[in-house]
């Protein structure tokens, strides 16, 4: 029992009443015999009824590929879309890279003459990638973005919140009077500090160009003017780390947090710098666990001085006394 929607549906021509529009739309989502409900049949192309079984359309395109996959691996396989679109490069990924190798699509080396083609190809399509100033100065920060979040273990979505944090600078123009490695070192410690894996100050001065001064400068002036929301960071965060750096053991690290969230409640870490507070639990939980571990080795670690965690370190232990005497 076959039947089509030619006599469902009405084409508008011309002026028509609010009553015709409304039956219309009434057909196309209800069977017109029995009122029921239409489901699409992707498999047959058919559109039947729920109720009563009417086929209503039949011989629907088939808008998918004309492959066939049965498992994950071979769809990604078969799929013909390039790679997704990214805020970390200038163009955002949609421009032609030409290969540095000189070999064709079956490996073989290219001769003489078509290596000199190709160096021309690669030499105009650099040129062609950036159209003005501005793409070229985006182009040369994001390249210094993944650089140091490279160098400093940043994962994807941290890149990608330091390239849309660069971009809006861009686009505000906040960068008159400013260093474009001076701004993008702002971007990388803004984005680590949103995304909870904060580095220190220190750690993102040692793989930037620009001074410590500089990058805190920058820092607050583009917090500042694009109203950026960062947290206060907090020590908890720079706990595994740290301890992954000393080889500690799990009951070291959760020995560790326990210290920090007494410190919290005692109100001592108020004006204290987190880094300084989290390798001294650190060195604490080590020492109340039997780890062995140094102060020497901390401070390598976390790149701060013996003396800071010497001092922290006092002040964790009579936080934890005070709160078991209470």
């Amino acid at each position: 029992m076959t039947n089509t929607t030619s006599n469902t549906r009405v084409r508008r021509t011309g002026p028509e009443t609010n009553e015709k529009t409304t039956e219309n739309e009434q057909s196309d989502l209800a069977c017109p015999e029995c009122a029921g409900n239409l489901v699409v049949d992707d498999e047959h192309g058919e559109t039947i009824c729920e109720d009563c079984g009417l086929v209503v359309e039949e011989d629907s395109v088939d808008r998918g590929p004309e492959w066939r996959a049965f498992d994950a691996a071979e769809k990604n396989e078969k799929s013909r879309v390039g790679a997704p679109t990214t805020n970390t490069m200038h163009d955002k990924g949609l421009s032609t890279n030409i290969d540095w190798r000189n070999k064709d699509a079956y490996g073989n080396s290219l001769g003489s003459r078509q290596r000199e083609k190709m160096q021309r190809l690669r030499k105009w399509n650099e040129r062609f990638r950036t159209r003005d100033s501005k793409e070229r100065n985006l182009k040369q920060a994001l390249g210094e973005i993944d650089r140091m979040a490279s160098a400093l273990g940043l994962p994807t979505n941290v890149r990608e919140t330091a390239s849309v944090i660069y971009r809006r600078a861009l686009n505000e123009d906040l960068l008159p009077g400013r260093s474009i490695e001076g701004v993008s070192t702002a971007c990388v410690y803004a984005a680590a500090r949103q995304a909870g894996v904060p580095r220190s100050l220190d750690e993102i001065a040692d793989v930037s160009r620009v001074e410590k001064n500089e990058i805190a400068r920058t820092y607050r002036y583009v917090v500042r003017e694009l109203g950026l929301e960062v947290q206060p960071a907090d020590p908890e965060s720079y706990v595994p780390r740290f301890a992954s750096g000393l080889d500690l053991s799990d009951e070291a690290e959760h020995r560790a947090r326990g210290l920090l969230q007494n410190a919290k409640e005692k109100g001592v870490h108020s004006g204290k710098s987190p880094v300084g507070l989290a390798a001294a639990a650190v060195y604490a939980a080590a020492l109340l666990t039997n780890e062995k571990t140094t102060q020497a080795a901390v401070s390598d670690v976390a790149d701060i001085s013996e003396v800071t965690i010497r001092n922290r370190y006092h002040e964790l232990l009579e936080a934890e006394e005070t709160l078991g005497l209470a």
